[in-house]
């Protein structure tokens, strides 16, 4: 059809354009010149229309990157941020009220049990114990006495009970003297460090005002807030990875301790996981509690940022064949749980399909893809 149309185009256009001239020869030379001429532009045109066509055809394949689906393992989390704490977190007041006369400890001492950090004045306490142990030593020879006349029936029973009730009485105010000095001392109840001393030498301290904080860091924990909603999730004994942002690190462990009650303010229960005991990890530093709340062994996932949403539902691009082409499939799914920018796919794939992983943004249905 090309070949016939062409000559038959290139007389149409000669015969409107032939000179007006009687010579036959004439007229042949010049239809043979435009015949040339058309020739040459047809065969422009064609490669033109070749190489448009060519460039056409290449834009409609597009280049993607695909990831075969496999089943793999799939552990979900409940990240939950707390706080490291120690299970010896004491800090200590003085008993009695007074003056600081001598501090024994300074921050970072390690400090043992019943060690006496700090010392109040105590002058008043010690010259009445002076005053009572003359007292004490005078009525204990007079009940002595006593009680030997008494034991041979010399006397009247009243005097041995005067001197008897005498004696006790001074005894008595002496162990409660002894008791006030020996609260003149601060004593560290626990084993441990001491994290920080409140006073100086001289100052006024009184019973229920902080004076020294001694922390064990030998026993820590992460210890975080959980919202009730999640009750029946976290459990004792639960598996939890204990990360600490600032330090870049990750740990396992387990819960050691729930709570039992939820806060009425604040609608939360508390769990504890155990912690090893190294420097490195101080009280109050931010640890993420990442309790594990699902975990299988055969579950297909996909990046969480492939999955798309339309009109008509949530779907992911697949590669698939299509009478010998490449193309791109759009797949309807149901996501199941999502973490750590992995979604697990409970409906809409099966193992061994391709889905797109890169250029999947711009991608119809069908149209032709590579990788």
């Amino acid at each position: 059809m090309k070949h016939i149309l062409i000559p038959t185009l290139i007389i149409f256009f000669a015969a409107c354009n032939q000179p007006v001239t009687n010579d036959k020869s004439e007229k042949l030379a010049a239809l043979k010149k435009q015949y040339t001429e058309l020739g040459e532009k047809i065969q422009a045109l064609e490669k033109e229309i070749a190489l448009a066509d060519t460039a056409a055809q290449a834009e409609k394949i597009k280049p993607v990157a695909v990831t075969e689906v496999k089943p793999q393992s799939f552990i979900h989390y409940l990240d939950i941020q707390g706080k490291v704490d120690a299970a010896e977190n004491i800090t200590i007041s003085s008993k009695m009220p007074g003056n600081i006369t001598k501090i024994n400890v300074e921050p970072g001492d390690e400090v043992k049990i019943g060690q006496i950090l700090a010392e109040t004045d105590r002058a008043a306490y010690v010259q009445g114990l002076e005053e009572l142990k003359t007292g004490l030593e005078f009525a204990t020879n007079v009940y002595n006495k006593q009680k030997n006349l008494w034991d041979q029936k010399i006397g009247s029973e009243i005097q041995y009970l005067t001197a008897k009730n005498t004696k006790e009485g001074l005894e008595k105010k002496m162990a409660t003297l002894n008791e006030q000095i020996e609260m003149t001392y601060i004593k560290s109840p626990i084993n441990g460090t001491v994290d920080e001393v409140y006073f100086k030498l001289g100052s006024t301290v009184s019973p229920g005002y902080p004076a020294v904080r001694v922390v064990n860091t030998q026993a820590l924990k992460a210890k975080a807030e959980v919202a009730e909603g999640f009750a029946d999730k976290v459990k004792k004994g639960n598996v939890v990875e204990v990360a600490f942002p600032d330090l870049q690190k990750t740990i396992p462990s387990k819960i050691s301790f729930v709570a039992k009650s939820i806060n009425q303010l604040t609608r939360t229960f508390t769990i504890e996981a155990d912690l090893p005991a190294k420097e490195e990890y101080h009280p109050n530093m931010v640890a993420v509690l990442k309790v594990v709340d699902y975990n299988t062994d055969s579950a297909l996932v996909v990046p969480l940022n492939i999955i798309q949403n339309s009109e008509d539902g949530t779907y992911i691009m697949l590669a698939a064949e299509d009478n010998g082409k490449t193309v791109a499939r759009k797949k309807l799914i149901s996501v199941g749980r999502t973490y750590g920018g992995q979604a697990e796919i409970v409906s809409g794939i099966a193992p061994g399909e391709k889905i797109i992983t890169t250029g999947y943004q711009s991608l119809n249905d069908g149209e032709l893809i590579s990788f």
